[in-house]
């Protein structure tokens, strides 16, 4: 079946994905991705995020010198948004309100997530969850994630990721909780507890950690992409103890220096953590988990286009999760 198109099923979104093997084979004359021209310097004067700068709105930076979280100058949500609800016919619009904050990783601007000591990787993941107690106090849904590099959207070559906030649950958070609350009320377990039992020593194994798995999903849609799975129970990064919180820096330490190995370049994706949404219901059916989206494909030029037949019917990929496992496991 790997070596011949068919599709595959995806138990966490209830979606489908097509697997069109050796398609990376197929002649390229389309658009490649500029390598990088310059060496990043450890200090920007004109980086609204290194210490000390002015940010646009003219406020000074602090001389920080770990991580510094403040609220995003552009903010996508408000706290208390004044739009009302609106209903016509088949048109049909809400207000919503929520929060927005930026997370520096480090004051140096030529590091990156995957280059930090594990002290300050440790604090990165301290103020993941620090920043997912706080705002889930306040908001049903605690989005923590990162763009990293201008393919995937990055403004800011520094080292920094994002948390919102939002009240109600956005379109990836209502599959992903009904899902899991199906699969928990049919059998009592987790459902990617009981995948990650499946894919433990298998072939879409990408690092084993005492604490966490790291695999390309069976269903995975993004050539390169992985999933981040903790061993034991947790369903939100607060949840997660001393040893679970090793094991994460540990993990990331490793997967994101594969991906930088694979084809030799600063890689670019984009990573978010998916919890338990902070709407009263049980979270006895979640599991903490983490999506890894990078956008190369065959080479460090060449990226995958969401296009066509993605956009009109359904996800596609030119490489089985499989091979894609394979490459990662290699590159070290």
């Amino acid at each position: 079946m790997r070596s011949e198109p068919h599709r595959r099923y995806d138990p966490l979104r209830d979606t489908w994905v097509l697997v069109s093997p050796g398609r990376t084979d197929r002649p390229w004359i389309g658009a490649e991705e500029a390598p990088a021209s310059s060496p990043i310097p450890r200090f920007d004067p004109d980086c609204y995020l290194c210490p000390g700068n002015a940010r646009v709105n003219g406020q000074l930076n602090p001389d920080y010198t770990g991580t510094f979280v403040f609220d995003n100058d552009f903010s996508a949500l408000r706290p208390a948004s004044q739009a009302s609800s609106f209903e016509q016919g088949l048109l049909h619009a809400q207000g919503v309100s929520g929060a927005c904050r930026v997370i520096c990783f480090s004051p140096r601007h030529d590091h990156s997530l995957g280059q930090l000591s594990p002290p300050e990787l440790r604090d990165v993941i301290d103020l993941w969850a620090e920043q997912t107690a706080e705002l889930g106090r306040q908001y049903e849904w605690v989005q923590v994630f990162e763009n990293r590099g201008a393919q995937m959207g990055a403004s800011n070559a520094h080292p920094h990721g994002q948390v919102w906030a939002v009240a109600g649950l956005p379109e990836e958070a209502v599959r992903e909780d009904a899902t899991q609350q199906t699969h928990f009320v049919e059998r009592q377990r987790r459902l990617l507890s009981d995948y990650a039992g499946q894919e433990a020593g298998g072939p879409r194994l990408v690092v084993d950690d005492p604490e966490w798995l790291v695999v390309v999903p069976f269903w995975a849609v993004w050539p390169f992409e992985t999933l981040l799975l903790p061993k034991r129970a947790g369903a939100r990064l607060s949840d997660l103890d001393e040893d679970g919180r090793a094991g994460l820096v540990r993990v990331l330490q490793d997967l994101l220096g594969r991906y930088d190995s694979l084809f030799g370049v600063p890689f670019p994706y984009s990573m978010g953590w998916h919890q338990a949404p902070f709407d009263g219901s049980s979270t006895d059916a979640w599991l903490l988990h983490a999506h890894v989206y990078p956008p190369l494909l065959r080479s460090a030029s060449v990226r995958k286009f969401m296009v066509g037949y993605e956009l009109l019917a359904e996800p596609q990929r030119d490489l089985t999760p499989e091979e894609a496992a394979e490459r990662l496991r290699a590159a070290r």
